[in-house]
């Protein structure tokens, strides 16, 4: 008698790590991104690298070390020693996403460092959030002395004064400022795993979609819809891909889909006609 090994698809595989958020392994769901660009990536190779930098972290920590000793620790380690930092000569490659690069060539972006640098704090038990800021993405710890914010890219981390000095020329562009004012701490709230990952994603949804490079954009868009099941822009964005890749049935599909929910949208109109001209295209 044969049996049949069923193996995943890396797409039905990140579905499977990003189903709910009771336990969401945000490592190994951004570490299989990168399966779109190295489809023979060992996902749990780079997780066992970055348990092997968790190991050499923890002995030059001593059992009862302060968390601000840790936090010190963290940033030697990780900026000084390894020398991780941001990608300022390369900053849209799509490399500086994918974490088996990262951790290759030391170089990445806010996010992407955030995501390593997190792990390590967690493994530190150092109380570590990832921060949605406006335009570049934080990291922040909860010490015992108060919250202590830290660019990822940098290791640099920010007094109060600073982070409002970054945060105004957003304000000023969304009118939150006088009587709309929005407080600081609105801005530093803990960005949820999924809500990272979506991001991640968005960075790559962004360069592939400025390159046109459809095929890599469709892949990125799966990813989102799988992520993000009721974003419906996300819905949308995969069918006008599909579009472009001439992939009419799917297309329609995801079109029709997106209209059967966006009563209110304000591109209602033209992702109509753009789904009469595919169906069209189908008869």
């Amino acid at each position: 008698m044969k049996f049949a090994i069923f193996t995943p698809s890396p797409l039905d595989y990140f579905s499977a790590l990003v189903a709910d958020d009771v336990h969401f392994p945000l490592l190994e769901a951004a570490a299989c991104l990168a399966q779109d660009e190295y489809p023979d990536l060992d996902v749990q190779q780079v997780l066992g690298d970055v348990d092997q930098l968790q190991a050499r972290l923890a002995r030059r920590v001593t059992a009862d070390a302060a968390p601000i000793q840790r936090l010190r620790a963290l940033s030697q380690f990780f900026y000084r020693d390894l020398g991780f930092g941001g990608n300022v000569n390369n900053y849209y490659d799509t490399d500086n996403s994918y974490l088996n690069a990262v951790l290759r060539t030391r170089k990445g972006i806010p996010i992407s460092l955030a995501v390593l640098w997190l792990e390590l704090a967690q493994g530190l038990k150092l109380e570590a959030y990832g921060v949605g800021f406006p335009g570049h993405f934080l990291v922040k710890v909860t010490l015992p002395q108060g919250q202590v914010v830290v660019d990822p890219f940098t290791g640099q981390s920010f007094s109060r004064e600073e982070l409002i000095e970054r945060l105004e020329p957003y304000q000023r562009a969304h009118g939150l400022v006088d009587d709309f004012e929005v407080p600081l701490g609105l801005f530093l709230q803990p960005c949820p795993p999924r809500d990272i990952l979506a991001r991640m994603l968005r960075n790559l949804k962004e360069i592939h979609r400025t390159a046109e490079d459809w095929p890599r954009l469709l892949a990125v868009s799966e990813r989102l819809v799988r992520l993000l099941p009721l974003a419906w822009d996300e819905l949308r964005d995969r069918g006008l891909v599909h579009a472009e890749l001439a992939h009419h049935q799917h297309a329609e599909r995801d079109l029709a889909g997106y209209l059967a929910q966006a009563d209110d949208a304000p591109d209602r109109d033209a992702i109509w006609s753009r789904l009469r001209d595919i169906r069209r295209s189908l008869n």
